[in-house]
């Protein structure tokens, strides 16, 4: 019994010792809000993709891109990727959204005839037949890049990886309205449980075909 006792008396010593280690919670987040420090970039990756098994994820270049100095400043990077998936003979999908059809796609980065476009809200596989249209062509691995950030290149970017694909992001192809949203947007995607480690992030320049 005094055995029983002393294990007793050092577990609820550890018990006490692991609660002071805790720092002190406030009521909630919005009462912390300005105790939050962003936790340091995270690595960017060099990325070697197979063509066979790869498809390129162009989400949501609509009108509302060039009212977006982020979205306008993503393109000629973007620009540079489709032209490189394109010779590569890498699958491309386009995404819509709203009111907009295929026509509307930013001109720099428009789809060619024979490159299909699904139309959803922030998450592309809602409602539509993409991931029939990757799994039909054995894609492996997207490529997802786009506006918004925390819209479609979030939400779509992390359901396919809980579908089973591999999720490559060029951090200089998804944009927002503000430098926050794409902030959160990649550290989400490089953190979210069962998502995390089935994405790499890279920049464009940094992907071969």
């Amino acid at each position: 019994m005094k055995r029983a006792g002393l294990f007793a008396a050092i577990a609820l010593a550890e018990a006490a010792i692991g609660i002071a280690a805790v720092p002190a919670r406030a009521a909630d987040i919005v009462a912390e809000w300005a105790n939050v420090k962003p936790p340091p970039p995270p690595a960017l990756e060099p990325v070697t993709a197979d063509p066979k098994t790869t498809a390129l994820l162009m989400l949501d270049f609509l009108p509302y891109c060039s009212k977006n100095p982020r979205c306008v400043a993503s393109l000629p990077a973007m620009k540079k990727l489709l032209a490189a998936a394109r010779a590569s003979s890498t699958t491309v999908i386009y995404s819509l959204a709203g009111k907009f059809g295929p026509s509307d796609i930013v001109k720099d980065v428009a789809p060619l005839g024979s490159e299909p476009a699904v139309k959803s809200h922030s998450d592309k596989f809602i409602d539509t037949d993409l991931e029939k249209i990757l799994k039909d062509k054995g894609i492996q691995t997207v490529i997802v890049d786009g506006t918004a950030a925390n819209g479609a290149v979030l939400y779509t970017g992390s359901d396919a990886a809980l579908r089973g694909f591999k999720v490559i992001i060029p951090v200089d192809g998804l944009s927002a309205p503000d430098l926050y949203a794409e902030q959160i947007t990649v550290w989400q995607l490089a953190h979210i449980p069962a998502v995390g480690g089935q994405v790499t992030l890279t920049r464009s320049d940094m992907i071969k075909f």
